[in-house]
């Protein structure tokens, strides 16, 4: 819990505050589930909170789950900004298309097509 603690008092903020108040908590004699409770309202933070209550209880370690948790953590956020990055690209088309498309038409295709309808209606 001295980790915990730890990163608490380095983080500030709503995470470092609970995770400084469940780890004193525990330290003070608290049950796990009620030190760790106030860390679970934080949205994303209930796997955290999970991990360290059963921790709290069986005295395991705690480095690597906390380590996979933050991997998939940053896996999630990558897929999402990905994903918004790809969304942004496809409603970036449609502007582009609206400017563009006018001007291929002005500029390729209707001198073609007056070209063509020059020789057509001439009368040689």
């Amino acid at each position: 819990m001295a980790a915990a603690h730890a990163v608490g008092e380095s983080l500030q903020g709503p995470v470092g505050a609970r995770l400084s108040r469940g780890a004193a908590e525990v330290r003070l004699g608290g049950t796990p589930a009620a030190a760790w409770r106030h860390l679970s309202a934080i949205p994303g933070a209930t796997p955290l909170a999970r991990l360290l209550e059963r921790a709290g209880d069986s005295g395991a370690p705690t480095a690597d789950p906390v380590a996979r948790l933050a991997a998939d953590a940053r896996a999630t956020r990558a897929r999402a900004a990905t994903a918004g990055a790809r969304r942004a690209a496809v409603l970036m088309t449609a502007p582009v298309g609206l400017c563009f498309l006018p001007a291929f038409v002005a500029v390729g295709v209707l001198p073609v097509v007056m070209g063509l309808a020059e020789g057509l209606l001439s009368t040689d």
